[in-house]
């Protein structure tokens, strides 16, 4: 592969960009050594997250799981508390990881690890039944520690206000920026496990079980979708709600074969794409140039396999390399509480998404982005222009 020395000069600055935002003697830190005081007028919310990871458990004081790969699923809770402090689409992070303090920062409570499957099991299917019959599974993406995806996923559940059980499913991320083939290898071994995950939530109890992946997340989630589909269950019996591929780090080519495997989604299915999210330009050159499904620019030719397109590139974001808008810009976050849409009628899911965007735009305020601001691209848009 041959790169450009503008190529070479890109990846250089982002390798140092998103290396220099990880750097922490104590960054996967979890579980503090000491926990300040906090009244209950001081704690937001407090959420249960129902953890099943194939990392391997470590021994290093708090982490609690590392980087590197098991053979087995392991099942766990974690109980998080948001700050009263806290804004829509921040994620408050303790400056000293050895120290929590519930005041001002998400604070990992406590954490338990199920003795197996079916303890675990019983604790889903409690929690599900108490939250009518509503599951989230959240996949996180590449980078990430164990105690980022936690964190991260309590931020997503509490700023979109999702009322259902919370599940993470955490593959074994190194969480450095070099170990991308690391990670990607370690997301590929995790897709029976994410499998065997989904059909255990739906022999849960769960009626709807939504899906939120994100970045190489959306790879072994796409992969897991494509073996459901292999045994004629690609929607769990019905199940499966909408999903929704954050940036997803999937070559485009590839995404097509998974999708021609999986067939015309029954439900919603989203894709929330940005032309200038860097993590994936980098990812682009990692790959050989190619082109990677969040950063695609061509949403009529994704949108033909059935899937809905959701262009936020002119969409703000705190995130400087622009790759979590979806957790970060209050509008989009609300869009995953709000269901995004209840329909599976295409018309009726496109009418309904554009007018869920404008009521959310106005309700929220133009500042942090605009209907306007994105672009939305149907199956039913390629019909029209294929009739046209």
């Amino acid at each position: 592969m041959r790169v450009s020395f503008a190529a070479s000069r890109y990846f250089v600055w982002l390798l140092l960009l998103v290396a220099a935002g990880c750097a922490n003697p104590e960054n996967h830190r979890l579980i503090a050594r000491t926990t300040a005081p906090a009244t209950s007028a001081q704690i937001a919310g407090e959420y249960r997250i129902l953890v099943a990871t194939t990392r391997a458990e470590t021994t290093e004081p708090g982490v609690i799981f590392s980087g590197d790969r098991s053979p087995a699923t392991t099942y766990a809770f974690v109980d998080v508390s948001v700050p009263a402090v806290h804004q829509t689409g921040e994620l408050e992070r303790s400056p000293s990881p050895q120290v929590a303090d519930p005041a001002r920062y998400f604070a990992a409570r406590r954490l338990g690890i199920y003795r197996d499957e079916q303890a675990y099991g019983k604790a889903l299917r409690q929690s599900i039944e108490a939250h009518d019959g509503r599951a989230l599974v959240f996949i996180h993406g590449f980078n990430t520690g164990f105690d980022n995806a936690v964190y991260r996923m309590t931020q997503i559940a509490h700023d979109a206000g999702f009322k259902g059980t919370l599940i993470l499913f955490s593959w074994p991320s190194a969480a450095r920026i070099v170990d991308y083939i690391y990670d990607n290898n370690s997301a590929t071994a995790s897709r029976d496990a994410l499998e065997d995950l989904l059909r255990l939530v739906a022999r849960s109890g769960a009626q709807r079980i939504n899906v939120v992946a994100h970045s190489m997340g959306g790879w072994v989630s796409m992969e897991a979708l494509r073996q459901l589909a292999m045994t004629d269950d690609k929607d769990l019996g019905g199940r499966l709600a909408d999903v929704v591929l954050a940036s997803p780090d999937i070559d485009v080519d590839v995404f097509k074969s998974q999708m021609r495997r999986y067939g015309t989604p029954d439900r919603s299915f989203f894709i929330f794409t940005s032309r200038n999210d860097r993590a994936l330009d980098l990812s682009k050159i990692i790959a050989g140039n190619r082109a990677r499904v969040g950063g695609a620019i061509d949403a009529a030719e994704l949108a033909k396999y059935g899937v809905i397109v959701i262009d936020v590139t002119d969409v703000s974001s705190p995130d400087r390399i622009n790759h979590t808008k979806f957790a970060e810009n209050p509008l989009l976050v609300r869009l995953l509480g709000e269901g995004l849409v209840d329909t599976e009628e295409p018309a009726s899911a496109d009418q309904q998404l554009v007018q869920r965007i404008n009521s959310l735009a106005g309700s929220i305020g133009q500042t942090i982005g605009a209907a306007a601001d994105i672009v939305i691209t149907t199956p039913l848009d390629v019909l029209e222009a294929v009739a046209d």
